[in-house]
């Protein structure tokens, strides 16, 4: 019993140090003055995302794009929306962009992230982000 018990916190240990291994950078986005719209550079690897934020206004239209990898996807959540507990109000890849009205003023965020299937394996994911509002 003793064991088992040992073997299974060993596990959990196991388990908390790969979760935490991940990591999330957020990255504040600002235009430059005169301007609503502005392109980042990043790049990430493995189950690691960039978080990119910025203030809009509800009405507002903003439109996201990504170019690089074609392991780059991105999310765009709404003001207090957490990736992984709420539903993004859209997304895309560097095949896609998103454009959409603003629902609310306040904080948005654009998750920045690969698929699994390649995240698994570590691959490298340099990235040209474009956001603009109007």
């Amino acid at each position: 019993m003793k064991k088992a018990v040992t073997a299974a916190l060993l596990a959990m240990m196991m388990a908390a140090s790969v979760q935490a291994a991940d990591k999330v950078t957020t990255v504040p986005v600002h235009f430059a003055k005169g301007t609503h719209s502005a392109k980042i550079d990043g790049t990430f690897s493995g189950y690691d995302t960039i978080n990119y934020t910025l203030g809009a206004k509800e009405g507002q239209t903003m439109t996201v794009a990504i170019t690089g990898s074609t392991n780059a996807n991105f999310n765009v959540f709404a003001p207090g929306a957490i990736p992984g507990q709420a539903e993004a109000l859209g997304g895309g890849n560097v095949d896609t962009k998103w454009q959409g009205t603003l629902p609310k003023s306040g904080k948005y965020l654009i998750q920045v992230y690969q698929m699994r299937a390649t995240a698994r394996k570590g691959a490298k994911v340099p990235h040209s982000l474009s956001v603009g509002i109007q």
